[in-house]
């Protein structure tokens, strides 16, 4: 056994209490939560965990959600200990897979797993690195999996960000893994100051108000237009004096919004730099170096600037010449060499990892960066900006919260380096400064479940344990345990409810007769009526969403809604939801409450057959069409009472008036009573069926799952048949629509373009909210997609049936991409034809050679050999880079 003083003793630093605490733990044989800052020094808990498994000569696996940490942990464990004991296993790399310690992706631990991996034999410890990760909504369920099927005497290391419900989340692991110790540490490695940036003008964002941090008072008289204060001295004496002076004009120099530019010139003026710079797009982070560039700003001397020429050129020194064109590098390594990147999803990896390596070592002073950075890749800087609170999250356009603010800005502060990190909020025009100011005080991140039962999931239960066991184990998810929390607090609400309800009772008591049942008598006709109603609503929004869903391209139709009323026609439409172009040229996607009835086809417009919707032209065009379109607003049709109903409550009414009670003289009093007891009645009947929804419901839905599955034949009285072993192999949310496939010999006499082209279009989902028309590349490849289309309604009305959606639409966006690419054309020839950035082409091309090699594992021996030649086809040039 290793001794944790001796390990301790290996750094040349101090090791912080936390650490050793978390060590301690690990060394008495428990399991261990590490909930601290990033930057902290989480890993040197983990390095102890993997020095233990050495030392007893056992396994250690270390597991994170990305390919790209997971390849920076593999190099840094590499330079460690040595290329022989140091493995790796993701989707895209398979190196020295019987090390003793291996780093993977969390995914490839659970499918070991559930296949009962004989790689499992020696392991005693599971390093999972950013477990916060379990509440990514795609994703988040596999770290549950893993820790909810993991044997026992396996003990698990956890390293996650600041969540402020660590110890119920590690209170949950104890339930679930034996005795397991939660260390918290709250204290950031490097202090952290919030500014605020007004104009070129910077601010503390918090001054000192009796031994509180208080909102900066001079900021909050900009915000709401006070009366300001100058200050200036006196050349002789040096006495200060004040000067009382208005607030500036709007647009005053002063007071604005910064451009990126000069953001950059004071954070350099002011000794910021490094910094990490947040914006929320792609294109947003491309544009800011080329407005720097544009500028004029060169952060780096001539000395820096050859060096990182040369590094740029080596990391790239195995890429053809025509595809560094293609890609742009020379305009990157040109903006690298001035000190300025971006880094998002759409880039290269080998270009992000470039920017990456570059910052880390100080070269590259400015980088304009999406969220995404914020997770787990190693890049801190001395300041982290933030130009816009509000980010848009897939429907809406929502603020930060503080959890999200919290992980934007702990890169700021580098360890050993920087004495002071720093936070820039640059000026807001749609947020109070107060509110920012309370966004930057306020540290709570609470950790949430996103763990559902999937398809796969279900047959690999169903494979390895009995239904009892099954349900046990997904009440035994974070998810459950979290709702089981809950159900304690409704069970309170319902004790003080049911004592309330039954003072309303006795004060309705009256002495003609049984008060409780004239008061039903009298809600029975109100029921009668609103249940009519009810019915009348549901099926009136019923007839709306099928008249939504039949619009095709080119119908034009009536939007009655008061701020887009008008004619509007039909571009396209996904999952029964249609994108409009209105007479006003503004495209929209509709949804049942735009209509208060079914959607009525007046006629039908040719659409351009050129161009697209962003096009200023386009839409031009097609509102000309509209505007000169002679056509009438359908006509409302009339409301009505159905007289058999009124008949049913009008009899209530009467036994109601015949009762003794209606005579009473307290009658309103009693009424009143018995509103209320109603009242607290409903809210009775509605925590009841809270507490009996939360009680057990992951079994619930499993068991709907599992009904799918029994009525599509893989699945019967619990035990697995033929296509539920195909399916526990097939990992991800195209799952059962790719068992299906096989087993209706979907790919059978397909080139393996062709199937390259088909298996896309489960994985493949479009950034854009209105995707441009796309179609399948050879005839061949639009049969079997309009057979595959086939296939998805079919698993869709058994899911219909069940009450399950899991199952998400085809899109063949990247089809035609994929079909040329695996066919050998260049990449500069498949960018031009698509609107995708190279990254997510290669991200893409990634995903499909991932699901292609499950394919190739289960699929009958001739599909096979044709999938393994697509995926040799897909995967050559950029698409082959590994970072490894």
């Amino acid at each position: 056994m290793i001794d944790p003083v001796r390990f301790a003793a290996r750094y040349p630093f101090e090791l912080d209490a936390f650490q050793l605490r978390a060590i301690e733990a690990l060394h008495g044989g428990e399991s261990v939560l590490v909930a601290a800052p990033t930057g902290s020094g989480k890993t040197v808990v983990a390095e102890f965990a993997v020095d233990r498994a050495l030392a007893a000569d056992r396994k250690c696996f270390y597991t994170t959600p990305l390919k790209a940490l997971s390849n920076q942990k593999f190099g840094d464990l590499v330079a460690r200990l040595g290329a022989a004991k140091v493995g790796l296993l993701t989707g895209d790399n398979a190196i020295n897979g019987d090390a003793p310690i291996v780093v993977m992706t969390t995914e490839v631990l659970r499918n070991m797993l559930y296949e009962r991996s004989e790689a499992l034999d020696g392991l005693v410890t599971v390093v999972m690195d950013e477990v916060h990760y379990l509440q990514d909504p795609y994703r988040g369920g596999v770290w549950e999996e893993v820790l909810i099927h993991l044997p026992l005497s396996i003990s698990v290391v956890c390293l996650s960000a600041t969540i402020s419900n660590a110890e119920e989340f590690g209170e949950w692991i104890g339930t679930l893994r034996g005795v397991t110790r939660v260390v918290i540490e709250e204290k950031r490695p490097v202090p952290l100051e919030h500014h605020y940036l007004v104009g070129r003008e910077l601010h503390p964002m918090h001054v000192e108000q009796n031994g509180q941090a208080a909102p900066n008072p001079y900021v909050v008289s900009l915000d709401r237009e006070e009366v300001r204060y100058k200050t200036y001295y006196r050349r002789g004496s040096g006495t200060a004096q004040h000067q009382r002076i208005p607030r500036p004009r709007e647009g005053h120099r002063r007071v604005y919004v910064p451009r990126r530019e000069e953001v950059v010139e004071v954070l350099a003026e002011q000794g910021l730099l490094p910094a990490i710079y947040f914006v929320f797009s792609r294109a947003g982070c491309d544009r800011s170096v080329e407005w720097l560039m544009g500028a004029g700003i060169r952060l780096t001397t001539s000395e820096e600037a050859s060096r990182i020429r040369t590094f740029a050129e080596m990391r790239v020194a195995w890429m053809d010449e025509e595809d560094l064109k293609t890609l742009g590098f020379y305009d990157f390594q040109e903006a690298l060499a001035a000190g300025i990147a971006a880094h998002h999803a759409g880039m290269l990896p080998v270009f992000k990892e470039t920017v990456e390596e570059l910052f880390e070592a100080g070269l590259v002073k400015i980088v304009f960066a999406t969220e995404t950075l914020s997770l787990g890749i190693n890049m801190p800087a001395r300041s982290v900006v933030i130009e816009d609170l509000w980010k848009f999250q897939g429907e809406r356009h929502e603020l930060l919260t503080p959890g999200e603010y919290t992980q934007l800005t702990g890169r700021a502060g580098r360890r050993g380096i920087d004495e002071l990190g720093h936070a820039v909020v640059v000026v807001q025009r749609n947020v109070a400064f107060e509110r920012v100011a309370s966004l930057a005080s306020t540290r709570t991140y609470e950790l949430t479940s996103s763990f559902r039962p999937s398809y796969n999931m279900a047959v690999n239960l169903v494979r390895n344990y009995t239904r009892d066991e099954a349900h046990h184990l997904l009440n035994s998810s974070f998810a459950q345990f979290l709702a089981d929390r809950g159900v304690v607090t409704l069970e309170r609400e319902l004790e003080r409810d049911r004592a309330q309800l039954a003072g309303f009772r006795e004060q309705m008591r009256c002495d003609l007769g049984d008060f409780a049942a004239y008061w039903t008598l009298r809600e029975k006709a109100a029921a009668v009526r609103d249940e009519f109603r009810k019915g009348r609503e549901r099926a009136r929004t019923e007839s709306i969403r099928e008249g939504l869903a039949a619009l095709r391209p080119g119908d034009v139709i009536f939007v009655p809604r008061a701020r887009r009323r008008g004619l509007a026609v039909v571009l396209s439409s996904r999952e029964g939801r249609p994108t409009v172009l209105a007479q006003d040229r503004a495209f929209f996607r509709l949804g049942l409450r735009d209509f208060q009835e079914p959607p009525t086809v007046l006629t039908k417009v040719p659409l351009p057959r050129s161009g697209s919707v962003r096009s200023a032209r386009y839409r031009r065009d097609l509102a000309a069409r509209l505007v000169a379109l002679d056509v009438r607003a359908p006509r409302k049709p009339r409301g009505g009472v159905d007289a058999r109903v009124e008949r049913e409550a009008a009899r209530y009414e009467r036994l109601a008036e015949a009762h003794p009670c209606h005579d009473c003289p307290d009658r309103p009093d009693h009424e009143r009573w018995a509103s209320r007891a109603s009242q607290v009645d409903q809210q009775i009947r509605g925590l009841d069926r809270r507490i009996r929804t939360r009680t057990e419901t992951l079994a619930r839905q499993f068991d709907r799952v599992l009904a799918v599955l029994e009525e599509l034949g893989y699945v019967r009285a619990f035990a697995i048949e033929p296509k539920g072993r195909t399916l526990a192999r097939i990992y991800g949310e195209g799952d059962i629509l790719m068992a299906e496939a096989l087993a209706d010999g979907l790919l059978d006499g397909l080139e393996p373009s062709e199937v390259a082209a088909v298996v896309s279009t489960t994985v493949y989902e479009s950034r854009e909210r209105n995707p441009r028309p796309s179609e399948m590349p050879t005839p061949a490849s639009v049969e079997r997609y309009r057979r595959f289309q086939g296939i998805w309604r079919r698993v869709r009305e058994a899911e219909d049936r069940h009450q399950v959606e899991l199952c998400r639409e085809l899109e063949d966006g990247f089809a035609a991409p994929i079909h040329r690419w695996a066919q050998g054309e260049s990449l500069e020839d498949v960018l031009r034809e698509t609107d995708m950035s190279p990254g997510d082409f290669v991200r893409t091309c990634k995903q499909v050679l991932d699901l292609l090699r499950q394919i190739e594992d289960v699929a009958p021996e001739g599909v096979s050999n044709v999938v393994r030649r697509a995926r040799a086809a897909v995967n050559r040039g950029v698409v082959s880079y590994t970072g490894v």
